[in-house]
């Protein structure tokens, strides 16, 4: 019995997780920003294709479950800024998932790092800079 309402729970925070995925990318390109999902992952201080995940009771093959979720592109006058972009309910980061983050932003490969969160309410989208908020 228990299994089933952890199993029913997981399943709604995963679709409530993706409609705020599909949130946040609406109003990034309603800013002006390209957005596409970041296939990629970080392992050994390597840049890897993210690994697909195969569900055998659906028979889906998820695609892009790479960190961080998106990456973003806008162009600034002559140049593009591209930055990288991860969808947290609750804007919090595992220890391993900041450590990604700062080889990301030490290596170049995006010129930041947004954390997007809800707001208390829920209603409101908050992004921070990972830098600013983990230096």
């Amino acid at each position: 019995m228990k299994t089933d309402s952890k199993s029913k729970r997981g399943k709604l925070a995963r679709a409530s997780g993706a409609r705020f995925e599909l949130k946040v990318r609406a109003d990034l390109e309603k800013d002006g920003w390209v957005v596409t999902k970041w296939m990629n992952n970080i392992d050994s201080g390597k840049i890897i294709p993210a690994k697909r995940k195969f569900n055998p009771f659906s028979k889906v093959l998820t695609i892009g479950t790479g960190f961080p979720d998106f990456v973003a592109f806008k162009k600034d006058g002559e140049k593009y800024e591209v930055i990288g972009v991860e969808v947290k309910t609750n804007g919090y980061l595992d220890k391993e998932e900041k450590e990604k983050c700062k080889f990301l932003l030490d290596n170049k490969i995006f010129s930041k790092i947004l954390i997007v969160k809800k707001s208390k309410n829920g209603r409101e989208i908050i992004y921070d800079n990972f830098a600013e908020k983990y230096g």
